[in-house]
């Protein structure tokens, strides 16, 4: 055992053991980016200013959510088992029920920089490395007299009915 955990080292004494992808910090062929899901626990006091510490690796499980969306055959379903409500009541007693989801795919392939005094500005288009994506995810309920657009953050403390 070392650093709190218990495993074989390749290096120093012992064995050689066959290459072997593995998880932790010993294996071979990581990944470029981890990803995992998990689920996100209730407050323990309600009112608690700690909710940050609550959506721990929100954009994962956001990312998660998009890709298995997109990629569902039955979309309804898949909602579903997502535990998304169709019908809640949102945190000042609204009733809402939902409408659509907006997944909209956004690139950045260009940038500005205000010259002096902030009446121009010079633009360079990006070269493709400094390019990026993301996705906007929105959840979009209505109450009867508007939308709402939120977000996953949002609908996971909605109260389904």
């Amino acid at each position: 055992m070392h650093r709190g955990h218990d495993h074989y080292h390749a290096s120093g004494g012992g064995l050689p053991q066959p290459a072997v992808a593995s998880v932790g910090h010993s294996r071979l062929n990581s990944p470029a980016r981890l990803a995992q899901w998990q689920v996100v626990h209730d407050d323990p006091e309600p009112g608690s200013s700690e909710k940050q510490g609550a959506v721990t690796d929100l954009d994962l499980v956001e990312a998660a959510f998009v890709d298995g969306f997109l990629a569902a055959g039955d979309p309804t379903s898949f909602l579903r088992l997502a535990r998304v409500p169709f019908r809640a009541t949102a945190h000042d007693g609204t009733k809402v029920a939902l409408l659509r989801i907006e997944i909209d795919s956004i690139a950045d392939v260009g940038a500005i920089t205000p010259h002096l005094g902030g009446e121009t500005f010079r633009y360079d288009p990006l070269p493709a490395p400094m390019v990026s994506r993301r996705r906007c995810l929105r959840f979009i309920y209505f109450d009867g007299t508007r939308l709402h657009p939120l977000g996953l953050a949002d609908v996971m403390v909605l109260a389904p009915e």
